[in-house]
């Protein structure tokens, strides 16, 4: 498996070609490398202690009359008190608002049980986009204790 460099008659300039890899080098580059990250790995990470505050966040005021749209975990849609489904909530939404409030400027408070499925939720959801409501917000459980 050799090839001569120069031509057919030998010579002075005779070498034969080295078909093998030399993977000691590799090796080497691979094995340095290792060894600077599993140095630099544990100075990335941060040790010093401390002790955070929770963070609670100050209740936003809510619209004159603020929109519900409930999600029960067997699949039901309410908007306010009233029973929907997802072929007519954007309707049903619109004639709940009135003709005086603007619907894309309306935020659309929603109420999920933790049971619902997620496929659910985001129905849900992209139903509203599609009718035109883009200011979504998600109401959960205030844990903060009575009297903050």
């Amino acid at each position: 498996m050799g090839a001569k460099l120069s031509g057919s008659g030998g010579g002075r300039y005779q070498e034969e070609q080295n078909a093998e890899i030399n993977v000691t080098p590799f090796v080497d580059v691979m094995l340095v490398l290792l060894i600077i990250f599993m140095v630099a790995a544990p100075m990335a990470t941060v040790s010093v202690k401390v002790a955070l505050p929770p963070a609670v966040a100050k209740a936003s005021p809510n619209p004159p009359k603020p929109i519900y749209i409930s999600l029960q975990s067997n699949g039901r849609v309410f908007i306010q008190d009233n029973q929907s489904d997802l072929a007519s909530l954007g309707d049903d939404l619109r004639s709940s608002l009135g003709a005086k409030r603007n619907p894309t400027k309306e935020r659309i408070f929603i109420r999920a049980d933790k049971d619902v499925l997620y496929g659910d939720f985001m129905g849900v959801m992209n139903m509203l986009q599609d009718n035109g409501f883009y200011s979504v917000a998600l109401v959960g459980e205030d844990k903060r204790p009575v009297g903050q």
